[in-house]
């Protein structure tokens, strides 16, 4: 793989949701048979191939981080967006908002219970990746910076509930992996707490919320917006 012909943060975040679906799946997890519509890593393999290929693309996403020749920014940027991606994957992000989301199988969370799991779980990646692409541009100030990060906290949070909702109105064939397996496996979700239209106006709320946080900015910043709408929208 030549890292000159890549853009190396996006595909560092590529890698690390890439390994995270991975182990997702497994059985020890959530023991999933379909991704994308496709057998899962360790049904189409074996669960030993699985987990060493998760742990091969988490330590690949860092190595292209350290050393991608298209991040032309200050070392210290670069370090920083070593930081972020560790600490969204890490005990602070996606692998401790898992741990809570297995901890919270068969138990009735609150509302802030659960967005703390999903802030975690699903959207410490969609934010760093945000971040990443924010630390990309020189000379960024901080005041720009935290508008593009709250966005991006917003649009992960309104990713994970309109998963949720999917789950419940969506199919198999169009999801590309099991339909309602997060009610077969009765794990708390914001249709069960909100209820289903309860879920939806929390999406628009927080999709609302993050186009406020662009409000600054022309329409370079459109492909954000456009995110937004896609995040909120999608059927799959």
């Amino acid at each position: 793989m030549k890292l000159s012909a890549l853009n190396g943060p996006a595909c560092a975040v590529e890698m690390i949701h890439a390994y995270s679906l991975i182990h997702d799946d497994l059985p020890a997890m959530d023991n999933d048979d379909l991704r994308r519509g496709r057998p899962t890593c360790h049904k189409a393999f074996d669960e030993a191939t699985a987990i060493l290929a998760g742990d091969a693309l988490q330590a690949l996403a860092f190595h292209v981080l350290a050393h991608a020749p298209d991040i032309t920014v200050s070392a210290e940027q670069r370090l920083e967006m070593i930081d972020i991606l560790a600490q969204a994957s890490g005990s602070r992000g996606m692998a401790g908002g898992q741990a809570i989301d297995l901890a919270a199988v068969g138990r009735k969370l609150n509302i802030a219970e659960l967005e703390n799991m999903h802030i975690h779980k699903t959207g410490a990646l969609i934010r760093a990746s945000v971040e990443l692409g924010a630390l990309s541009a020189k000379n960024i100030d901080p005041g720009t910076f935290e508008r593009v990060s709250h966005y991006a906290k917003c649009i992960g949070l309104a990713f994970q509930i309109q998963d949720d909702i999917l789950d419940v109105e969506s199919d198999t064939e169009t999801l590309g992996k099991p339909q309602g397996s997060d009610r077969e496996r009765n794990k708390p979700t914001y249709p069960n707490l909100l209820g289903l239209d309860g879920a939806k106006e929390a999406a628009l709320r927080l999709h609302a919320e993050a186009l406020d946080s662009l409000n600054q900015f022309d329409s370079q910043a459109d492909p954000l917006r456009w995110i937004a709408d896609y995040i909120i929208q999608r059927k799959k």
